[in-house]
């Protein structure tokens, strides 16, 4: 890989899969196919790869266990296909983060690009009207942080390569689908064009204003740009509290630009 996410492992594209290194545990990954995710695309009917994606979530260091634990804190390793999905690039179907039981508040979710060109689409609200919506680009080693609350669907944004990543969740996390189904997918859709993505709206939202830009770093929640992530847990193990306990940093959300 492009980028050394702090612990062992190797990511398999035929098949898609993950081998866990030296002191490293995880599950057997779960795949995610065409036909899972077709009700949320621009065309339901195209053609594209069968297996779309690989996810394996909870993934550490077996000293890390019982401390991820008694945090409610996961880690999680996606690999994404590469190629396309008819005229839209391999993407998730997009989802808001539903209320976690364990700290009563939709969550975030924290991502580190560990291999290719990922964008990770975002959007205020997943209502009628979508507001904000934003493209954040970012290749290996960069973070790009999802907050509480909104609409949001990662794209591989390099067609011809594999994208991965790693990314800090809460530990009881749970999907909503409902309102990205109810419009038929999110308020853009990303289409692959000659230099990138090109984006066009989805008619069954009143509104919304698409933002493109690359990944920016995040010194406002304490983050270190350049290292690991899931160095910066070990390091110290209260960094990535917001997570967990988003309602505690009510000043991180406001006004929130990604």
């Amino acid at each position: 890989m492009n980028f050394d996410p702090g612990f062992p492992i190797t990511v398999k594209t035929d098949p898609m899969g993950f081998v866990y290194g030296n002191r490293v545990y995880g599950p057997t990954p779960e795949l995610r196919t065409l036909d899972g995710i077709r009700p949320s695309l621009m065309d339901p009917g195209c053609s594209g790869p069968e297996i779309v994606y690989c996810i394996a979530m909870d993934v550490a260091l077996e000293e890390d266990r019982r401390e991820l634990e008694s945090r409610h804190l996961l880690y999680g390793v996606v690999t994404y296909a590469k190629g396309s999905l008819g005229k839209e690039p391999i993407r998730s179907q997009g989802h808001i983060h539903a209320v976690s039981a364990s700290c009563g508040s939709s969550t975030c979710e924290v991502y580190e690009i560990w291999e290719g060109r990922a964008c990770i689409y975002m959007q205020e609200s997943g209502s009628d009207n979508a507001g904000c919506c934003y493209a954040v680009y970012g290749s290996a080693g960069d973070v790009i942080i999802v907050p509480p609350g909104w609409v949001h669907a990662t794209i591989n944004a390099c067609p011809d390569r594999p994208m991965t990543f790693g990314a800090w969740c809460i530990r009881d996390y749970g999907f909503d689908y409902r309102d990205v189904r109810r419009h038929g997918g999110i308020a853009f859709f990303p289409l692959v064009g000659e230099n990138g993505l090109v984006w066009t709206e989805n008619g069954r939202y009143a509104s919304g204003r698409l933002i493109e830009k690359e990944a920016r770093d995040y010194a406002d929640f304490g983050l270190s740009k350049g290292v690991p992530i899931y160095t910066q847990y070990r390091e110290d193990h209260g960094r990535f509290r917001f997570v967990t306990n988003p309602s505690d940093y009510r000043g991180l959300w406001e006004n929130y630009m990604p």
